[in-house]
Protein backbone atom coordinates (compact mmCIF):
# COMPACT_ATOMS: atom_id res chain seq x y z
CA UNK A 1 0.00 0.00 0.00
CA UNK A 2 2.90 2.65 1.23
CA UNK A 3 5.67 2.04 -1.47
CA UNK A 4 8.36 0.79 0.84
CA UNK A 5 10.90 1.02 -2.75
CA UNK A 6 10.59 5.25 -2.35
CA UNK A 7 13.02 6.69 0.22
CA UNK A 8 9.96 9.00 2.19
CA UNK A 9 10.27 10.95 5.57
CA UNK A 10 7.82 13.52 6.66
CA UNK A 11 8.77 17.12 6.71
CA UNK A 12 7.15 20.25 7.61
CA UNK A 13 6.65 22.78 5.46
CA UNK A 14 6.49 26.37 5.91
CA UNK A 15 5.37 29.23 3.81
CA UNK A 16 3.97 32.53 4.63
CA UNK A 17 0.79 33.01 2.62
CA UNK A 18 -1.52 36.23 1.43
CA UNK A 19 -5.03 35.31 3.01
CA UNK A 20 -6.52 36.08 -0.72
CA UNK A 21 -9.37 38.05 -0.95
CA UNK A 22 -10.15 36.40 -4.61
CA UNK A 23 -10.92 33.28 -3.28
CA UNK A 24 -12.73 34.18 -0.95
CA UNK A 25 -14.92 36.55 -2.80
CA UNK A 26 -14.87 33.56 -4.91
CA UNK A 27 -16.40 31.37 -2.21
CA UNK A 28 -19.18 34.30 -1.38
CA UNK A 29 -20.46 33.89 -4.96
CA UNK A 30 -20.54 30.04 -4.78
CA UNK A 31 -22.83 30.22 -1.58
CA UNK A 32 -25.08 33.10 -3.09
CA UNK A 33 -26.89 32.82 0.56
CA UNK A 34 -27.43 36.76 0.90
CA UNK A 35 -24.44 37.29 3.66
CA UNK A 36 -22.23 40.27 2.78
CA UNK A 37 -19.06 39.08 1.24
CA UNK A 38 -15.98 39.15 3.51
CA UNK A 39 -13.66 42.31 2.30
CA UNK A 40 -9.91 42.93 3.40
CA UNK A 41 -9.54 43.91 7.10
CA UNK A 42 -12.49 41.70 8.26
CA UNK A 43 -12.53 38.17 10.38
CA UNK A 44 -12.21 35.18 7.93
CA UNK A 45 -15.34 33.21 8.50
CA UNK A 46 -14.57 29.36 9.59
CA UNK A 47 -13.05 26.75 7.41
CA UNK A 48 -12.64 29.81 5.02
CA UNK A 49 -9.07 29.00 5.32
CA UNK A 50 -9.35 26.42 2.79
CA UNK A 51 -10.57 28.57 0.16
CA UNK A 52 -8.26 31.74 0.92
CA UNK A 53 -5.03 29.79 1.00
CA UNK A 54 -5.48 27.52 -2.54
CA UNK A 55 -1.82 25.57 -3.18
CA UNK A 56 -1.52 25.47 -7.19
CA UNK A 57 1.00 22.33 -8.19
CA UNK A 58 2.69 22.88 -11.46
CA UNK A 59 1.23 21.30 -14.34
CA UNK A 60 3.75 18.94 -14.65
CA UNK A 61 3.41 17.45 -11.05
CA UNK A 62 -0.31 16.61 -11.42
CA UNK A 63 -1.15 12.56 -11.39
CA UNK A 64 -3.61 10.28 -13.18
CA UNK A 65 -6.17 11.44 -10.72
CA UNK A 66 -5.42 15.33 -11.02
CA UNK A 67 -3.47 15.45 -7.62
CA UNK A 68 -0.32 15.94 -7.16
CA UNK A 69 2.11 13.40 -7.70
CA UNK A 70 2.43 11.74 -4.27
CA UNK A 71 6.66 10.90 -2.29
CA UNK A 72 6.89 14.61 -2.11
CA UNK A 73 4.45 16.11 1.18
CA UNK A 74 2.73 13.25 1.03
CA UNK A 75 3.87 9.34 1.61
CA UNK A 76 4.22 7.18 -1.79
CA UNK A 77 0.95 5.65 -1.36
CA UNK A 78 0.05 3.03 -4.32
CA UNK A 79 -4.11 3.06 -3.54
CA UNK A 80 -6.03 5.31 -6.12
CA UNK A 81 -8.87 6.68 -4.34
CA UNK A 82 -8.25 9.69 -2.50
CA UNK A 83 -10.60 10.62 0.07
CA UNK A 84 -11.34 13.16 2.42
CA UNK A 85 -12.47 11.96 5.26
CA UNK A 86 -12.40 14.86 8.42
CA UNK A 87 -10.64 15.97 10.80
CA UNK A 88 -10.51 18.72 13.80
CA UNK A 89 -9.60 22.71 13.81
CA UNK A 90 -9.21 24.72 16.96
CA UNK A 91 -9.23 28.24 16.27
CA UNK A 92 -7.77 30.39 19.41
CA UNK A 93 -7.72 33.60 17.65
CA UNK A 94 -9.30 35.14 14.20
CA UNK A 95 -7.00 35.37 11.03
CA UNK A 96 -8.52 38.13 8.43
CA UNK A 97 -8.93 38.49 4.78
CA UNK A 98 -5.86 40.41 3.49
CA UNK A 99 -3.18 39.62 5.96
CA UNK A 100 -0.53 37.11 5.76
CA UNK A 101 -0.42 34.06 7.49
CA UNK A 102 2.60 31.91 8.23
CA UNK A 103 1.44 27.87 7.50
CA UNK A 104 3.10 25.30 9.40
CA UNK A 105 2.17 21.79 7.45
CA UNK A 106 3.52 18.04 8.43
CA UNK A 107 2.58 14.87 8.12
CA UNK A 108 1.72 13.11 11.58
CA UNK A 109 1.00 10.07 10.83
CA UNK A 110 0.54 7.63 8.15
CA UNK A 111 -1.72 3.77 9.29
CA UNK A 112 -1.99 0.91 7.39
CA UNK A 113 -5.53 -0.41 8.03
CA UNK A 114 -7.65 -3.54 7.41
CA UNK A 115 -11.30 -2.18 6.76
CA UNK A 116 -14.58 -3.44 5.64
CA UNK A 117 -14.15 -2.67 1.90
CA UNK A 118 -10.33 -3.58 1.94
CA UNK A 119 -7.05 -2.39 2.48
CA UNK A 120 -6.99 1.34 3.42
CA UNK A 121 -4.18 3.83 4.47
CA UNK A 122 -5.01 6.85 6.95
CA UNK A 123 -3.18 10.13 6.52
CA UNK A 124 -2.88 12.62 9.44
CA UNK A 125 -1.81 16.33 8.28
CA UNK A 126 -0.83 18.57 11.17
CA UNK A 127 -1.10 22.39 10.26
CA UNK A 128 -0.38 25.46 12.05
CA UNK A 129 -1.66 29.50 11.01
CA UNK A 130 0.24 31.81 12.57
CA UNK A 131 -1.92 35.35 13.07
CA UNK A 132 -0.42 38.78 12.71
CA UNK A 133 1.09 38.39 16.18
CA UNK A 134 3.23 35.30 15.27
CA UNK A 135 0.99 33.11 17.51
CA UNK A 136 -0.87 30.34 16.60
CA UNK A 137 -4.77 31.20 15.12
CA UNK A 138 -5.43 28.15 13.87
CA UNK A 139 -4.39 24.58 14.36
CA UNK A 140 -5.69 21.85 12.22
CA UNK A 141 -5.70 17.99 12.16
CA UNK A 142 -6.81 16.85 8.63
CA UNK A 143 -7.72 13.10 7.80
CA UNK A 144 -7.05 11.61 4.28
CA UNK A 145 -8.06 8.30 3.11
CA UNK A 146 -6.63 6.18 0.82
CA UNK A 147 -8.27 2.70 -0.72
CA UNK A 148 -8.14 0.74 -3.56
CA UNK A 149 -10.94 1.88 -6.55
CA UNK A 150 -14.46 -0.15 -6.68
CA UNK A 151 -15.63 -1.95 -9.62
CA UNK A 152 -17.28 0.61 -12.25
CA UNK A 153 -20.94 0.45 -11.39
CA UNK A 154 -23.00 -1.27 -14.29
CA UNK A 155 -24.41 1.98 -17.07
CA UNK A 156 -27.33 0.74 -16.40
CA UNK A 157 -27.23 2.00 -12.52
CA UNK A 158 -25.95 4.96 -13.01
CA UNK A 159 -27.51 8.33 -14.42
CA UNK A 160 -26.24 9.49 -17.64
CA UNK A 161 -23.84 12.54 -18.04
CA UNK A 162 -27.31 14.40 -19.57
CA UNK A 163 -29.63 13.15 -16.74
CA UNK A 164 -31.64 16.74 -16.27
CA UNK A 165 -31.28 15.60 -12.11
CA UNK A 166 -27.52 15.80 -12.18
CA UNK A 167 -27.13 18.57 -15.16
CA UNK A 168 -29.37 21.38 -14.60
CA UNK A 169 -28.25 24.69 -13.27
CA UNK A 170 -29.57 24.44 -9.81
CA UNK A 171 -29.25 28.15 -9.06
CA UNK A 172 -27.86 29.08 -5.22
CA UNK A 173 -27.24 26.04 -3.16
CA UNK A 174 -28.51 26.98 -0.09
CA UNK A 175 -32.58 27.07 0.24
CA UNK A 176 -34.55 27.47 3.45
CA UNK A 177 -36.96 24.53 4.73
CA UNK A 178 -40.09 25.01 6.77
CA UNK A 179 -38.38 23.02 9.20
CA UNK A 180 -36.02 25.56 10.11
CA UNK A 181 -32.72 23.50 8.12
CA UNK A 182 -31.43 23.87 4.66
CA UNK A 183 -32.05 22.15 1.27
CA UNK A 184 -28.07 21.75 -0.70
CA UNK A 185 -28.34 21.60 -3.76
CA UNK A 186 -25.49 20.92 -6.35
CA UNK A 187 -24.51 20.60 -10.10
CA UNK A 188 -21.71 20.49 -12.18
CA UNK A 189 -21.31 24.29 -12.15
CA UNK A 190 -21.15 24.46 -8.43
CA UNK A 191 -18.13 21.29 -8.54
CA UNK A 192 -16.20 23.46 -11.07
CA UNK A 193 -16.11 26.70 -9.38
CA UNK A 194 -15.82 24.79 -6.09
CA UNK A 195 -12.61 23.19 -8.08
CA UNK A 196 -11.38 25.96 -9.05
CA UNK A 197 -11.80 28.62 -6.01
CA UNK A 198 -9.82 25.49 -3.95
CA UNK A 199 -7.23 24.94 -6.54
CA UNK A 200 -8.58 20.99 -6.05
CA UNK A 201 -7.73 19.16 -9.37
CA UNK A 202 -9.05 15.67 -8.35
CA UNK A 203 -11.16 14.91 -11.59
CA UNK A 204 -13.93 12.57 -9.31
CA UNK A 205 -15.58 16.58 -9.03
CA UNK A 206 -15.73 17.37 -12.93
CA UNK A 207 -14.39 14.53 -15.29
CA UNK A 208 -17.76 12.25 -15.79
CA UNK A 209 -15.68 9.88 -17.50
CA UNK A 210 -12.90 9.36 -14.79
CA UNK A 211 -15.74 9.64 -11.73
CA UNK A 212 -17.28 6.84 -13.18
CA UNK A 213 -15.26 4.68 -15.31
CA UNK A 214 -11.47 4.63 -13.19
CA UNK A 215 -12.58 5.07 -10.09
CA UNK A 216 -15.76 3.38 -10.41
CA UNK A 217 -18.01 6.23 -8.59
CA UNK A 218 -21.69 6.13 -10.24
CA UNK A 219 -21.41 9.82 -10.85
CA UNK A 220 -19.41 13.40 -10.11
CA UNK A 221 -18.08 13.40 -5.99
CA UNK A 222 -19.26 16.61 -3.90
CA UNK A 223 -16.00 17.60 -2.49
CA UNK A 224 -16.16 16.67 1.02
CA UNK A 225 -14.79 20.26 1.90
CA UNK A 226 -17.60 21.70 0.30
CA UNK A 227 -19.70 19.81 2.59
CA UNK A 228 -18.29 20.74 5.53
CA UNK A 229 -17.77 24.21 4.68
CA UNK A 230 -21.98 23.97 3.94
CA UNK A 231 -22.44 22.77 7.23
CA UNK A 232 -20.47 25.84 8.83
CA UNK A 233 -22.13 28.31 7.06
CA UNK A 234 -25.52 27.61 8.61
CA UNK A 235 -23.99 29.12 11.83
CA UNK A 236 -23.69 32.29 9.98
CA UNK A 237 -27.31 32.11 7.80
CA UNK A 238 -28.55 30.87 11.71
CA UNK A 239 -27.38 34.93 13.05
CA UNK A 240 -26.00 33.37 16.19
CA UNK A 241 -23.14 35.83 16.98
CA UNK A 242 -21.37 33.21 19.08
CA UNK A 243 -17.84 32.89 17.99
CA UNK A 244 -16.74 29.09 17.22
CA UNK A 245 -13.74 27.88 19.19
CA UNK A 246 -13.64 24.43 17.61
CA UNK A 247 -14.79 22.17 15.55
CA UNK A 248 -14.99 18.45 14.62
CA UNK A 249 -15.91 17.28 11.07
CA UNK A 250 -16.41 13.53 9.23
CA UNK A 251 -17.39 12.57 5.92
CA UNK A 252 -19.01 9.33 6.35
CA UNK A 253 -20.42 8.62 2.76
CA UNK A 254 -20.19 10.22 -0.60
CA UNK A 255 -22.51 12.19 -1.94
CA UNK A 256 -22.87 12.96 -5.87
CA UNK A 257 -23.76 15.62 -7.92
CA UNK A 258 -27.87 16.40 -8.22
CA UNK A 259 -29.08 14.22 -5.07
CA UNK A 260 -30.97 15.14 -2.55
CA UNK A 261 -29.69 16.53 0.43
CA UNK A 262 -30.43 18.68 3.17
CA UNK A 263 -28.82 19.99 6.25
CA UNK A 264 -30.50 19.62 10.01
CA UNK A 265 -28.94 21.15 12.92
CA UNK A 266 -29.41 19.96 16.75
CA UNK A 267 -28.24 22.45 19.61
CA UNK A 268 -26.29 20.51 22.75
CA UNK A 269 -24.63 21.73 25.97
CA UNK A 270 -22.58 24.34 24.85
CA UNK A 271 -22.45 23.67 20.85
CA UNK A 272 -24.10 22.36 17.98
CA UNK A 273 -23.79 19.34 15.63
CA UNK A 274 -25.41 20.07 11.77
CA UNK A 275 -25.66 16.79 9.59
CA UNK A 276 -25.92 17.00 5.74
CA UNK A 277 -28.34 14.03 5.17
CA UNK A 278 -28.97 12.38 1.61
CA UNK A 279 -31.30 10.72 -0.61
CA UNK A 280 -31.81 7.88 1.69
CA UNK A 281 -33.15 9.76 4.84
CA UNK A 282 -32.15 9.70 8.31
CA UNK A 283 -32.30 6.45 8.92
CA UNK A 284 -28.91 5.99 6.39
CA UNK A 285 -27.17 8.42 8.60
CA UNK A 286 -25.32 10.96 7.94
CA UNK A 287 -23.18 11.81 4.73
CA UNK A 288 -21.02 13.96 6.84
CA UNK A 289 -21.63 15.91 10.11
CA UNK A 290 -19.61 18.73 11.64
CA UNK A 291 -19.61 19.65 15.77
CA UNK A 292 -19.44 22.95 16.76
CA UNK A 293 -18.14 24.19 20.13
CA UNK A 294 -18.67 28.40 20.95
CA UNK A 295 -16.52 30.13 22.86
CA UNK A 296 -17.29 30.98 26.64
Amino acid sequence: MVDTSTVWEPHTVVTDELIDPTPVAALASIFDDGLPTPLPGDELPPLWHWVALPRWAESSQLSVDGHPFRGSFLPPIELPRRMFAGGSVEFRAPLHVGDTTRRESRVESVTEKDGRSGKLVLVTVATTLHGSDGEPAVIEHQNLIYRDSAAPSDARDRPSPDAASAFVPSGAPFVARDDGGWDLRTDPTLLMRFSAATANTHRIHYDWPYATGVEGYPGLVVHGPLMSLALAETHRLSGDSRAISSLSHRNSAPLFCGQDAWLRSEDSDGGRTVSLIGPRGLDAGPHTSIDLQFAD
